[in-house]
């Protein structure tokens, strides 16, 4: 797997053979980040938040397109040690941290706020309304959530429940994903009905 755009574009990452391990596709990749160039602009001076890390890929790619930090939190060993070599490979640690442990343990304690939160756990554990709720407190005022869920989109009745609204949505193959901000977002006015993707 290749990290897609920015000064590391085309860079190698080590993946970690974990079971469940599921690295966003590079289509789907290349449409969140569209939406958050659109969104944001570039991603100078964001924080960068990746929850169940996995490969790491996601907080990479916005590394890689100059976000300001990004932290990753991931419990499975090998996949931790995957991250710390490769933000070593990159000579990213002055801005990149990798935190071993559970996710939500993670926001318990954790003061930051951040600009970008990637949510991606197991689809098995059904943990994305939960992370969603818990995360909210730790999101900047025109932050923006990413979370991917399969077979369906989170419904605009529960995602109105926690506060949220979808910006942009799209899916491929069984993968639906979305891009979400705070009701009460400056950002709020540019969302956008789901385009769908085969």
């Amino acid at each position: 797997m290749r990290i897609s755009a920015g000064m590391w574009r085309q860079s190698p990452l080590a993946v970690p053979d974990a079971e469940g391990l599921r690295p966003t596709p590079d289509r789907v990749r290349g449409t969140l980040f569209d939406w958050v160039r659109h969104l944001l602009g570039d991603l100078a001076g964001c924080r960068v938040l990746d929850l169940f890390a996995g490969s790491g890929v996601l907080g990479f790619e916005a590394a890689s397109r100059g976000a300001a930090s990004v932290d990753w939190v991931e419990r499975h060993r090998g996949a931790v040690a995957s991250l710390r070599k490769n933000v070593e490979k990159f000579g990213a640690a002055d801005r990149c941290r990798v935190h071993a442990g559970d996710a939500f343990e993670f926001l318990a304690r954790t003061k930051e706020t951040f600009d970008l939160v990637f949510i991606d756990p197991p689809y098995d554990a059904n943990l994305q309304e939960k992370a969603l709720a818990a995360v909210i407190p730790r999101l900047s005022e025109a932050g923006l959530l990413y979370v991917e869920t399969p077979d369906a989109y989170l419904s605009e009745e529960k995602l109105a429940a926690l506060g949220l609204l979808r910006l942009r949505g799209s899916r491929a193959g069984v993968v639906h994903y979305q891009l979400l901000t705070r009701i009460d977002s400056p950002l709020a006015p540019l969302a956008k009905p789901i385009k769908e993707e085969a």
